[in-house]
């Protein structure tokens, strides 16, 4: 053992689909020190039973009447040491042709900008990335294949589904509140506004710029395509 510490990564995406009519692609994680997964998903699990709140948690279910969970779901992130990074593409920068790729490959390359900037060497790592479509082992099998050739701190690499981790949901959750705010501008449902606000509060930034690259909390990494 290297005297490291162990994280999970839980990684969702969003408007990552090439011609889907978004601007902007993201990507994003929630970390979670290993010790402390138990705790975390014992404390979201409270929190949902005080709220009577049953399902999924995701940004596309945010409504009025689910307001004060989800508002409480912001205020658990905060005041844990779970840590948010995402990762967002302007993608009308996108120049696949102009480097002989395809997007499956430029799709890779932005997985590892998301990931190696905050790996630690001294640490160790499992990453899960939720379950999208029938090409999701493929996609597994290669970020492994590519970030291995780098790091042999990453022990563990797979797809999981949202139902199996409530990380993966809140990853889902503040990440579609930063998709919602940059590829939505004119869709401005109440609830999920003062979501936004309540985020931006508590992180410090307007979720439309990038952070310092040392901000661990809530970190954005608006990536300038060259």
């Amino acid at each position: 053992m290297n005297g490291g510490k162990t994280y999970n990564l839980y990684c969702d995406e969003s408007s990552h689909l090439e011609n889907d009519g978004k601007d902007f692609m993201l990507i994003a994680y929630i970390s979670v020190a290993y010790p402390l997964v138990r705790l975390y998903t014992e404390q979201i699990k409270q929190l949902k039973q005080r709220h009577n709140f049953y399902g999924e948690i995701k940004w596309s279910k945010v409504s009025r009447s689910k307001y004060s969970f989800y508002a409480d779901l912001v205020e658990l992130f905060f005041g844990t040491e779970l840590l948010f990074r995402a990762l967002v593409v302007p993608k009308a920068r996108i120049r696949n042709a102009s480097f002989g790729q395809d997007h499956d490959t430029f799709y890779y390359k932005m997985y590892y900008q998301l990931l190696h900037h905050k790996i630690d060497m001294l640490n160790t790592y499992n990453i899960y990335l939720d379950v999208k479509d029938t090409l999701s082992a493929r996609k597994v099998k290669t970020l492994k294949d590519i970030l291995n050739v780098r790091y042999n701190s990453i022990r563990n690499l797979q797809n999981i589904r949202s139902s199996e981790s409530v990380f993966l949901q809140l990853t889902d959750f503040i990440m579609g509140a930063l998709a919602y705010n940059l590829n939505e501008p004119e869709k401005k449902m109440i609830a999920k506004t003062r979501l936004i606000e309540r985020i931006q509060t508590h992180a410090g930034t307007s979720l439309v710029h990038s952070t310092p690259k040392d901000k661990d909390k809530f970190n954005i990494f608006i990536i300038d395509l060259k």
